[in-house]
């Protein structure tokens, strides 16, 4: 066969597949050919050479390898509870066996009374030792299969399994396959690389990662691995950059004019930090020079990011242009423009907000301004970018909370203007730099790291259920020095029956230790309608009310500086990122702000974490960094972005040198040759064109 084709052949062509076999494996683990299955690295290598005795199991044991013998196979339960359980004997003792799926493969398959090797996680119950779905295989079957010590665990399913491929199978597959392709595997980095990083041949790399000889030789292929899949990643995102720094014009901003310096003059409420002065001149260079900017602006809830993105617009209205700022919820929306009109009004700019509650008059309104190039600022939600919503002269797009959008509705506002506008990307959620580095590597970062003077860092206590008068009496307490209070409860939408029941119980709870009329208590939540919503939101900016009881609907766009006390109720069922948003709603005002966690007694190893965490820092990249390692990239990114860290080995949070390192060669190899036109370079240009079919990458959306 065609070596330079062997690698796409369908995977049903390999021996042992076959239709049946290749239609399971495309749809549980998205294999198709032959370079796909090779990709299916292990997750886990085993010590097939060692087995234990039950007696020697401890609580600290992970997996382990027991051979003997099984007895009792009975069915338990009924419906959805239904499993099936068999006592294993080996001469030391006896440890139980449970199966919750694929019950009728294991009924059949496993005859008692024959010698069998079982490999699984162990776990107490009732005092007994017990395997959920255990790996087994007759002991002769074992003895004529295993080869080698480190004996690599392949990720599998249920379906699969019953047709043969879990861990074991796909196993038998790749030893099939390796040997056959392995005349194929051609290298994809330059010699200089493999030389500068120590990095092993990808051929071998590919061999050992399967098929480990020593735990030396697995580490050389995993680290290879890993650092040409973040290679390639890092040489997309830069090579895009480089390709619109050539390519793509931007609109001239040359000059600061009267709005900026009147503003900047008389009406500026505080004194700008160092901070957001640098972030300015920042982004006043990149407008300067003929060419897009695409900036990403990172700032702390509360370092003064909004006042930034005034002033940006104020320079583009200067040069004769319109300004967009978008913002994922009506909320924020609306504190945006509030915000921004009040403190523009006196320098005579025009802002108006278009969101999906805005009335049909307005909208014409609105449509006409924006085409006469009266209105100067538009602000709103996805709303701004329908198509209908044509600017006359759109200079700048300013994108708050930015990973809350969709690829293509961002993509739209790019065409709603002959050159792009500038793009300035603001997030109050800090980005642990690998991350920034990998998902916005396109981008240039600005970050404001000061708080405006005069800010108390935020006290955070964690407390128990068995502290809850403590915190009720506090806020007694609180509230008698005239502060204000949030009380919020998670919202999750698997659970959101039970998360409302919660809610209203707590509402109750609240109102009953805090009676009317001396106190008032206001509540928001996700079911309500947006004038509902906004009315009580009013009543608490306004003071008429003293604490409001909510969901993470607060979590951006309220800002109610004598707010001083943030409740986060079940904080365990938070993420770090949205436990720092959340208390970032109070601490805005010159009084001393607290947020209390409170959580359940039985937390899990992870939430001690969190909660640690959040007692110990208020420093959102610090808290960024410890989210990545707790979640991984995807989770703390959000699902419409995880995607584009589709990682089949590296781990942005636990390979943040080799991150840095593939950055650094792929920036090095495009500083010299920017086609990849040189021979050396040819392997690698070779392998981009051959993974560009069919791909879209995250950056080519700005």
């Amino acid at each position: 066969m065609d070596t330079r084709t062997i690698l796409e052949t369908p995977i049903e062509f390999l021996k042992g597949v076959g239709p049946n076999r290749a239609e399971l494996l495309k749809k549980e683990l998205a294999v198709y050919t032959f370079s796909d299955l090779l990709q299916l690295y292990p997750f886990r290598y085993v010590d097939r050479s060692k087995f234990y005795k039950i007696r020697e199991i401890t609580s600290d044991t992970t997996y382990l390898q027991l051979k003997g013998t099984i007895r009792g196979l009975e069915m338990k339960g009924e419906g959805g509870r239904a499993r099936l359980t068999a006592k294993f004997y080996d001469d030391s003792g006896f440890v139980e066996l449970v199966w919750f799926q694929g019950i009728k493969w294991a009924r059949e398959a496993i005859k008692p009374n024959k010698t069998y090797v079982i490999l699984g996680k162990p776990s107490l119950y009732g005092g007994v030792w017990s395997f959920a779905h255990p790996e087994i295989e007759e002991a002769e079957l074992f003895e004529q299969s295993v080869v080698g010590a480190m004996q690599p665990v392949y990720p599998s399913t249920e379906k699969l399994s019953s047709r043969g491929l879990n861990s074991r199978g796909i196993e038998k597959l790749l030893r099939v396959l390796v040997p056959q392709v392995e005349v194929a595997i051609v290298e994809n980095l330059a010699l200089d690389t493999l030389k500068q990083f120590r990095l092993m041949p990808r051929q071998l790399a590919i061999s050992q990662i399967h098929f480990p000889q020593s735990p030396e030789l697995l580490e050389k292929a995993q680290v290879r691995l890993k650092f040409e899949e973040l290679f390639f990643l890092q040489l997309d995102i830069l090579k895009l950059k480089l390709g619109r720094d050539r390519t793509i014009k931007g609109y001239v901003f040359d000059q600061v004019g009267d709005y900026f310096n009147t503003f900047f003059k008389h009406y500026l409420p505080f004194e700008l930090t160092d901070a957001q002065k640098r972030v300015i001149k920042e982004i006043r260079r990149d407008t300067q020079i003929g060419k897009q900017m695409n900036r990403l602006l990172q700032g702390d809830v509360g370092s003064g990011k909004t006042i930034v993105a005034l002033m940006v617009m104020l320079i583009a209205i200067d040069n004769g242009f319109q300004a967009v700022l978008m913002a994922p919820t009506e909320i924020l929306a609306n504190q945006h423009f509030e915000s921004i009109a009040t403190l523009l009004a006196p320098v005579g700019v025009s802002v108006k907000l278009l969101t999906g509650s805005t009335k049909i008059k307005e909208r014409r309104i609105i449509a006409e301004g924006i085409q006469d190039g009266t209105i100067h600022i538009l602000i709103g939600t996805h709303a701004v970018i329908e198509d209908k919503v044509q600017l006359k002269n759109l200079g700048i797009v300013i994108i708050d909370e930015q990973h809350r959008f969709g690829v293509a509705q961002r993509a739209k506002l790019w065409e709603k203007s002959e050159i792009p506008p500038h793009v300035l990307v603001m997030t109050a959620t800090p980005i642990p730099r690998t991350l920034a580095m990998t998902i916005y590597g396109d981008l240039d970062v600005s970050v404001i790291d000061q708080l405006p003077p005069g800010r108390k860092p935020i006290k955070t206590m964690h407390l128990f259920e068995s502290g809850r008068q403590k915190m009720l009496q506090f806020i007694k307490e609180e509230i008698g020095k005239g502060r204000q209070v949030y009380v919020v409860y998670p919202l999750i939408e698997e659970s959101e029956k039970l998360d409302f029941k919660d809610l209203t119980e707590g509402y109750e709870a609240i109102t009953h230790f805090f009676p009317q009329p001396q106190y008032k208590v206001c509540m928001v939540h996700g079911r309500m309608k947006p004038a509902e919503k906004d009315a009580e939101m009013e009543r608490f900016k306004n003071g008429e009310a003293h604490i409001m009881v909510a969901t993470t609907v607060i979590e951006v766009g309220v800002n109610v500086p004598n707010a001083s006390i943030m409740i986060i109720e079940s904080s365990e069922r938070f993420g770090l990122s949205q436990l720092h948003q959340l208390r970032g709603r109070v601490g805005r005002g010159a009084e001393q702000s607290y947020c209390l966690l409170m959580t359940g007694n039985k937390l899990s190893n992870e939430s001690k974490i969190r909660m640690q965490t959040m007692v110990r820092t208020t420093d959102g990249f610090e808290i960024a960094e410890v989210d990545l390692k707790l979640r991984g990239p995807g989770d703390l990114m959000g699902t419409q972005q995880s995607g584009v860290l589709n990682l089949k080995i590296a781990d942005i949070a636990r390979d943040q040198q080799l991150v840095q390192a593939a950055r650094q060669a792929a920036s090095d190899i495009l500083k010299e040759d920017p086609d990849l036109r040189k021979g050396e370079h040819r392997p690698i240009l070779a392998f981009v064109q051959k993974r560009k079919i069919g791909k879209v990458t995250w950056s080519q959306i700005s």
